[in-house]
Formats: structure tokens, C-alpha cells, sequence
């Protein structure tokens, strides 16, 4: 059974951090690339972070130099470091896995950034 479980998301004032992390389980196909995506209310869900296999990453341009992702290959397990975040980051993140086959999705964590 696949699972994809999330962590990491909540509250904070703007300036201030927060580490998402998402762990994969249960995949049997190759995993071609992990990422992170995000949904405003209202807004359709956008690309916020990815990193393939051989840790290439890339970034939305409105949080390229503020986030950062990284990769566990052994874990199976992405992290999304967010820094200076802004009022307009808030949304829900999902975490996402592509594969060879397919796409997985978790079911989404909520970051709100507001004083």
C-alpha cells in the first residue's frame, strides 16, 4: 500500500520558517522525481519545488533563495525548508511523487503565514 505522509506544516509569522518533510512508502516503481506543489484558496495548485533522483532540483521563481528542498534516497523522504516566509505562502502543500508509472499525491498540509 502506498503511503505518503506529510509533516510539518502550521502557523507562523511572516519572517519566520518552517520545514515540511514527506515520506514515501509502499512505491514499487522507480522514482523518477519527488516535489512539492501548493494550493491557494481560489488559485490553482502550482510547482513550488522538485528534485529528481540524482538531486537536481528546481524552483517556482517566487520562492527561489527563500526555500529550499532536499532529498533522503534512502528514506524515500523529501524536505522543504522554508525561510522568510510571506503572507502569500499561504496555501496547502502536497507533497508529490512521479514515477515511471505514476503520480502520487499526500493529502496536504496547511501553512498559513500571518501575523
Amino acid at each position: 500500500q502506498v503511503q505518503l505522509v506529510e509533516s510539518g506544516g502550521g502557523l507562523v509569522q511572516p519572517g519566520g520558517s518552517l520545514r515540511l518533510s514527506c515520506a514515501a512508502s509502499g512505491i514499487t516503481f522507480s522514482i523518477l522525481a519527488m516535489a512539492w506543489y501548493r494550493q491557494a484558496p481560489g488559485a490553482q495548485r502550482e510547482l513550488v519545488a522538485a528534485i529528481t533522483s540524482g538531486r537536481t532540483t528546481n524552483y517556482a521563481d517566487s520562492v527561489r533563495g527563500r526555500f529550499t528542498i532536499s532529498r533522503d534516497n534512502a528514506k524515500n523522504t523529501i524536505y522543504l525548508q522554508m525561510n522568510s516566509l510571506r503572507p502569500e505562502d499561504t496555501a496547502v502543500y502536497y507533497c508529490n511523487v512521479q514515477t515511471a508509472k505514476v503520480d502520487y499525491w499526500a493529502q496536504g498540509t496547511q501553512v498559513t503565514v500571518s501575523s
